[in-house]
This record gives structure tokens, sequence and C-alpha cells, in this order.
């Protein structure tokens, strides 16, 4: 199993926030931001920064997958 956050970039298309405006408006590191693109484990304070910023609950930017199941993107 694995954690995915799928989730978490259809949200920022829908609520119309750009990667450009979290590392420049909400101060989140480019390198959380690679973190989350490459599933790479990420802390809980990273997780709830980007909850508040979204208005959102953890469910809603992240989920566990098989490993084995493929991404359909």
């Amino acid at each position: 199993m694995m954690i995915v956050f799928d989730k978490l970039w259809e949200l920022m298309k829908k609520k119309n926030i750009s990667q450009y405006k979290l590392i420049n408006q909400f101060d989140i590191s480019p390198s959380q931001l690679t973190r989350l693109k490459r599933n790479e484990s990420v802390s809980t304070n990273t997780i709830e920064k980007f909850c508040k910023i979204l208005d959102c609950d953890i469910c809603d930017i992240m989920e566990i997958k098989e490993d084995n199941e493929d991404s359909s993107e």
C-alpha cells in the first residue's frame, strides 16, 4: 500500500491555487511540492498546512492505494 496525493492536484485545480501561489503566497517549499508529486512521505505539519490552505479535510487531498494499482492519469 502507498499514500498518493492525486486528489491534492485535482482540488488545487478546482480551487484555482497554483504551485506558484503555494510557494509565494503560502510559503510552501518547492521541495515539499516535489515530494508530494512523487508521492513521497511528508510531515503531518505539511498535510495540515495544505488542509488549511485548501479549506479541506485530509481525505480530500490524499488516499491509500494498493501498490499494484495503476494511476489512470
